[in-house]
């Protein structure tokens, strides 16, 4: 559900704007509106030193958790830690570049074996040149003979394909080869590792400070939050309308209803503050706030991945979180793939540190406990048939029967977001809105329960209401009644005729079409499954005839674990990706679904940065 807002106009002198701003900071109950912010020049820095804190924050987790760090002694002083991980890390950049160009002289140069590139400088300072050639072995000997005549070459190395001279030239000479020519570098193999040894010594120097950093990462993450803290009220005092020749300043907030009381606490005692409390109305920008129960709250990300419903709508999260949940079972369909992801949900949960892993955790385990009912439902487990093992029990036979079920699946939840709908402009705008959706919600439910019904099993046919009983043509005209002439109460009646008749065509089409977007809840499940029995039926095939058991579980479980390792993550990924697809489009759609961009997000202090 959404929470229920309270609008507050505050006004106040400008001098106190920035106490009275930190005042409604300590109590964190206030949402400022800030809509139409643009930041200036000194805010853009403010926002680029955030953003760095931020980046700091991460790569200081980053290497928390690498082999290069070590447990060391935090800085004594705040001020230092941010300093030295930003100067820290340049350095260590920049070592890593330089390592990476003395590692490929290295790699180049290694083949040439052992040799001084002073000596080399110093015998062309004497007028001795040496060139470095390399060409390929077929190039070098079909060339070979004509080179020797012509010049004095020294074969180094013909490793790989790849042969390696040196062509010993005077000052200036042309050497007239067709073969790559290498620079010489400033130092060779030998001396480029040595240098690499030395960059990896001071580099373990710098992980050191690395690592005090890391230890006194609260800082940083204390800095950056009162850096947000700047920044909320700089937004607040820039968005504060100016009256009274700049004295005075009018802000709007908000909070919740059910903590209003403290909030006028605050501002009755507060001094040279005058407020306006009032109810918000449709044309306000009202912040959202979601209030669900423990179930529905795991699946408020899954929503927010697409927007916040608008205040004064309905919040579908738990609406849509059981149907979720049964889609992505469907779409996995195996107990065994459902098992594992049990394991890992329940691991995660163990391990979950923040209110978003944790959510994240109870998310991954709640489909995976749809997963394994639906695939134990269907006798499905790691692509095996249960129905071969317990011949007694009575498997689902999803192949040939879920077809039409998904389309089943598919009506029924698109008739239930009719019905949000329906209540939702009721209790909005008024019943008679409602009426054009009642009539399509009785024309789609009619044709369903008098025609849909047979179609799925013929002993559910309803003996009064068949495709061809008064009950079910009454049913129709009145729905068609509802639809053509009740579409906008405030329009003459011909003109709702008329846009009636075009809203039935794209009406239709729509529905169609959502209807038919739930075969794919087949479709992935059916796939899923086939590849599953695939991978088994590979690993069998590789199995040779007569072999004992140790030799069948060496060539399978590769097999097994590789071939429904891919399945399992790719079935993943769309199970997930799907179900969201049906929610957000066709029920989101037919439910009537606002959506508002503005969370409720009120002044607060921070003890550390959330991001």
């Amino acid at each position: 559900m959404i929470a229920k807002m309270t609008k507050y106009d505050f006004v106040l002198y400008a001098g106190r704007s920035g106490d009275f701003i930190e005042r409604l900071r300590e109590l964190g109950l206030v949402d400022i509106t800030t809509t139409g912010w643009e930041p200036a020049d000194n805010d853009r820095q403010l926002l680029a030193d955030i953003d760095a804190h931020l980046k700091a924050e991460e790569a200081l987790r980053q290497f928390r958790a690498s082999e290069e760090y070590t447990a060391g002694e935090p800085f004594e002083k705040g001020t230092d830690v941010f300093s030295a991980y930003t100067d820290t890390a340049q350095k260590i950049a920049d070592i890593k570049a330089e390592k990476a160009g003395f590692a490929k002289i290295a790699d180049e140069w290694r083949g040439w074996g052992d040799f001084s590139a002073a000596a080399v400088a110093e015998l062309a300072e004497k007028g001795i040149v040496l060139r470095f050639f390399t060409a390929t072995k077929s190039v070098f000997d079909k060339n070979a003979e004509q080179w020797n005549e012509a010049y004095n070459i020294a074969v180094i190395d013909d490793a790989d394909g790849i042969v390696r001279f040196v062509v010993i030239t005077e000052p200036n000479a042309e050497a007239a080869i067709d073969a790559m020519e290498i620079k010489m570098p400033q130092t060779d193999a030998a001396g480029a590792e040595s240098e690499i040894a030395a960059r990896d010594a001071k580099l373990c120097e710098l992980y050191a400070v690395m690592s005090r950093c890391a230890d006194s990462a609260d800082v940083i993450e204390a800095e950056t939050a009162a850096l947000k803290e700047r920044l909320q009220g700089v937004k607040v005092t820039a968005t504060a309308k100016p009256e009274a020749d700049g004295t005075l300043l009018v802000m709007e907030g908000w909070a919740e209803s059910e903590t209003s009381e403290r909030v006028d606490a605050l501002l009755d005692e507060y001094p040279d503050v005058v407020y306006i409390k009032s109810d918000p109305t449709p044309e306000d920008d009202t912040p959202v706030k979601l209030k669900n129960n423990r179930f529905a709250r795991i699946f408020e990300f899954v929503g927010n991945m697409y927007a916040l419903p608008k205040y004064g709508t309905i919040d579908l999260t738990p609406f849509f979180a059981p149907f979720y949940m049964l889609f992505f079972g469907i779409c996995l369909n195996d107990a065994g793939y459902g098992l594992i992801l049990l394991i890992l949900g329940l691991v995660m949960l163990k391990k979950s540190k923040t209110p978003a892993m944790k959510q994240a955790s109870w998310f991954a385990t709640m489909c995976a406990v749809a997963t394994i009912l639906f695939g134990g439902f269907c006798g499905s487990f790691f692509g095996m048939n249960l129905a071969e093992y317990f011949p007694s029990v009575h498997f689902f036979d999803f192949q040939n029967k879920f077809f039409s079920i998904a389309l089943a699946i598919g009506i029924v939840q698109i008739l239930f977001g009719m019905i949000l709908k329906i209540v939702l402009l009721s209790s909005t705008v008024g019943f008679r809105y409602a009426l054009s959706t009642l009539g399509w919600f009785i024309v789609v439910a009619s044709a369903c329960l008098a025609a849909g019904l047979p179609m799925l099993d013929e002993a559910w046919v309803i003996p009064f209401f068949t495709a061809s009983s008064p009950a079910f043509y009454a049913a129709l005209g009145i729905g068609a009644v509802l639809m053509l002439f009740f579409n906008s109460p405030n329009r003459n009646i011909f003109v709702n005729f008329g846009s009636g008749l075009w809203d039935t065509y794209n009406n239709i089409t729509g529905i169609l079409s959502d209807v038919l977007s739930y075969i794919r809840l087949f479709a992935i499940g059916l796939s899923g499954g086939v590849l599953a029995l695939v991978f088994n039926s590979l690993a069998e095939g590789f199995v040779p005839d007569g072999a004992n058991i140790v030799v069948k579980i060496l060539i399978m479980l590769p097999i097994l674990l590789i071939g429904h390792g891919i399945n399992l993550f790719m079935s993943t990924i769309s199970s997930f990706v799907h179900p969201m697809r049906l929610t957000f489009v066709e029920f989101y759609k037919n439910a009537g679904f606002e959506m508002s961009m503005r969370q409720f997000d009120p002044l607060r202090k921070n003890e550390k940065s959330n991001q």
